[in-house]
């Protein structure tokens, strides 16, 4: 029985004691490795940064001075189109329209030989209100063009459209006005230049819808095209 047990225990020695634990000289000990979860159960927390937000845009730009305003439309019409479509325009728009009513009476022959006529006195209270009376008409016009844009799917603003609806009306005449005084409105060239400068109209007026109302040319013109009749049956008709 002694041999058999001694024999045991050489082919299955018996386990010995785990060693005492040692010093950490400061530092914690290290537990032993539990599995993949171990390290997962108290994750340091990340650095947070604050949200920047969205990117801030350019600045608007300033409305242009009635310098630039005027030389604009006839220049560079596209880009000054783009630039005041939320801006208002009253004082220039009233002022050249009313401006323009004053000397359009002279582009027609039969008016202006009887201005001519007639004394200092009379004449003024007749031009003012030719230059009301044309303010007032460009305005109503002006205002119909913006009406019929926004039925046609437009969201452009009515004084911005208003303004440059004046203003182009006006401008583009005055080139057949400025012969017309010298010439007279029976004159074949000013006839020419009054036709080339209405279908000029008409393409800064349906530019200047399509841009301040962001819809198609072919919509642009729809809307800009009883203004566009009124301007011709108004102002050059009788001289045309």
């Amino acid at each position: 029985m002694a041999v058999f047990r001694r024999n045991r225990d050489e082919q299955y020695p018996q386990p010995q004691p785990y060693p005492p634990p040692q010093p950490h000289y400061g530092y914690p000990p290290q537990q032993p490795y539990q599995g993949p979860g171990q390290y997962q159960q108290h994750p340091e927390p990340h650095p947070t940064y604050p949200d920047p937000g969205p990117a801030a845009g350019p600045p608007p730009q300033p409305p242009l001075p009635w310098r630039e305003l005027l030389s604009g439309i006839v220049l560079h019409p596209s880009r000054t189109f783009w630039h005041m479509r939320d801006y208002a325009m009253w004082a220039p728009a009233l002022i050249v329209t009313f401006l323009y009513g004053l000397v359009a009476v002279f582009g027609l022959d039969n008016a202006r030989e009887s201005i001519l006529d007639t004394t200092a006195s009379t004449v003024a209270p007749y031009l003012l209100f030719t230059g009301v009376a044309m303010g007032l008409g460009a305005l109503v016009l002006s205002t119909v063009t913006h009406n019929l844009a926004r039925q046609f799917g437009g969201n452009g603003l009515w004084a911005p459209t208003a303004g440059l609806a004046m203003l182009i009306m006006t401008l583009t005449d005055v080139p057949r006005l400025a012969l017309a005084l010298f010439l007279g409105g029976a004159d074949p060239i000013v006839q020419v230049i009054g036709w080339a400068t209405w279908l000029g109209a008409g393409v800064l007026f349906t530019m200047m819808v399509s841009r301040s109302h962001e819809i198609p040319w072919p919509r642009a013109l729809a809307a800009s095209t009883i203004q566009l009749l009124a301007l011709l049956m108004l102002v050059k008709l009788g001289t045309l």
